[in-house]
């Protein structure tokens, strides 16, 4: 029998929210993983960085692909474009016909790929469609693929299950759809994950579409109502019959984290039933017992509770910069650059936890009410706003969304870098460095960068520039402040 452990396996996604979790499930049953990843900062304060291999590559860029997979065996093709626009069906299908191509000419013996369930004979929608097209188009050079589809993913970070979360947490009547009819079944993450594993061992579901799901069988309805009681609410639906897919997506990205651009196409997909049809993975997969919705969700709301999240639906999508890669930051012509320095009487490591606690639940300290209604702005306009939060307190790692920000830099003790993600005429950058003075003193530098684009971008700054000035300037003052008092954040 083949020792499985010795071979090269590749993850694609991997700073997304599936890869991000398979990848620690591999390397805990013995892989040696390579990551393919665009940016490969992105990995960086993930605790299994330094026990994988890291290739710089995008499957739209083929001829980035063959270095990256040289030496492996079996890929896992873990990517969707859904952030990329209206054009995000066809970005999957390049990357995936790049993807095939490069595999069968490295010689990989197989791809493992997770898509959408859903009945391929009904009327599938644009975002389900590109699903299973992605699928079609990886088999299409000849290697093997094992296909699975699942329905919505039940787990901490999961955007099916925040959608679900923040519905009912936020509303006590629920406006209903007709989608809130449609029958699905529901799969833990965790579930998820077990079969991803087991596919390298199972070489019999090489060349097959293998539908995966929980143990029951809900509606969307059932699935809030079922929420609302693990979270011991109490909530009442209203049906209404005009709620049309676009109107659902702004209700949504109004009430929940998920941008409208990002919500529509999932909730175009909502009607079709995702239920499972062939019951094959029990065949392949014995070993593998899905649990129920209720259960998922119990175990999603303690790892919530917990702050203990690996990843989430954010940590893959960059709403506003198209996942544009860091630069690096220099004083040029067309650069707004602010410096504003401020000498703090505690240890670097004191500062650098104050101002890495910014954002989520705590806030911004200085003048947040400013920042929720800049938030709040920036969601009618189409926006991220502020609604995303942070994945943890605590930690931050790059690639981490922080509110309206995206984590660009972490260096312990020392640096934070944030990239804007609001709708903005221009890039903008906010910078906290600390610098050990002597002992128990240390310097502290918030830097603003803002890059305009155009007129209008140069008028946006300096119209705004007083209330720019009032707010940066208290905002150092009071991280000076909460560094002092060293436990207050």
């Amino acid at each position: 029998m083949e020792d499985y452990s010795k071979i090269l396996v590749m993850v694609t996604g991997a700073t997304g929210y599936v890869g991000g979790r398979l990848v620690p499930r591999l390397l805990a049953k013995g892989y040696r993983v390579r990551c393919l990843v665009r940016d490969p900062s992105r990995l960086e304060g993930h605790p299994w960085k330094a026990a994988v291999e890291v290739a710089a590559g995008d499957v739209l860029q083929a001829e980035t692909l063959p270095p990256a997979m040289k030496g492996v065996r079996i890929a896992y093709y873990l990517v969707h474009s859904l952030v990329g626009g209206a054009d995000f069906h066809q970005r999957d299908l390049a990357g995936a016909l790049n993807f095939a191509f490069a595999a069968k000419s490295a010689g990989i013996e197989r791809i493992i790929f997770l898509g959408g369930l859903a009945d391929a004979s009904s009327s599938l929608s644009e975002h389900l469609r590109s699903r299973h097209q992605t699928g079609f188009t990886l088999r299409s050079a000849g290697v093997p693929v094992t296909e699975f589809r699942a329905g919505i993913i039940v787990g901490s970070g999961s955007i099916s299950f925040e959608i679900v979360r923040y519905l009912t947490e936020r509303v006590p009547i629920l406006i209903c759809p007709r989608w809130v009819y449609t029958r699905t079944q529901p799969i833990g993450i965790r579930e998820v994950l077990e079969y991803l594993v087991a596919a390298i061992e199972t070489p019999e579901s090489a060349g097959r579409i293998i539908e995966i799901g929980g143990a029951d069988i809900v509606t969307y309805g059932q699935m809030m109502l079922i929420y609302a009681q693990a979270r011991g609410l109490r909530r009442l639906m209203l049906p209404v019959p005009f709620l049309t897919p676009r109107l659902s997506s702004h209700w949504v990205s109004l009430i929940t984290p998920v941008p409208a651009a990002v919500a529509r196409p999932l909730i175009d997909g909502l009607r079709n039933e995702s239920v499972v049809r062939d019951p094959i993975a029990q065949r392949l997969f014995p070993q593998i017992q899905p649990v129920g919705y209720r259960t998922a969700v119990e175990r999603a709301l303690v790892r919530l509770r917990a702050s203990r999240i690996e990843t989430t639906w954010r940590d893959a999508l960059s709403t506003s910069q198209d996942g544009a890669p860091p630069v690096i930051l220099t004083t040029q012509e067309g650069m707004i650059v602010e410096h504003r320095n401020r000498a703090v009487p505690a240890p670097a490591g004191d500062v650098f936890r104050v101002f890495t606690g910014l954002g989520g639940k705590r806030g911004w300290f200085y003048m947040n009410w400013a920042w929720r209604l800049r938030g709040f702005g920036d969601r009618l306009i189409g926006g991220v706003g502020l609604r995303r939060g942070r994945r943890d307190p605590n930690e931050l790692r790059p690639g981490d969304a922080l509110d309206f920000w995206r984590v660009e830099a972490i260096e312990e003790n020392r640096l934070m870098r944030l990239r804007a993600e609001m709708k903005l005429p221009g890039k903008a950058w906010l910078e906290f460095r600390v610098t050990p003075r002597r002992k128990d003193c240390s310097l502290l530098t918030q830097t603003v960068f803002f890059a305009p684009k155009g007129l209008f971008g140069w008028l946006y700054w300096y119209s705004l520039y007083p209330f720019h000035r009032l707010i940066f300037n208290g905002l150092v003052k009071e991280v000076a402040r909460r560094s002092v008092l060293a436990d207050d954040l």
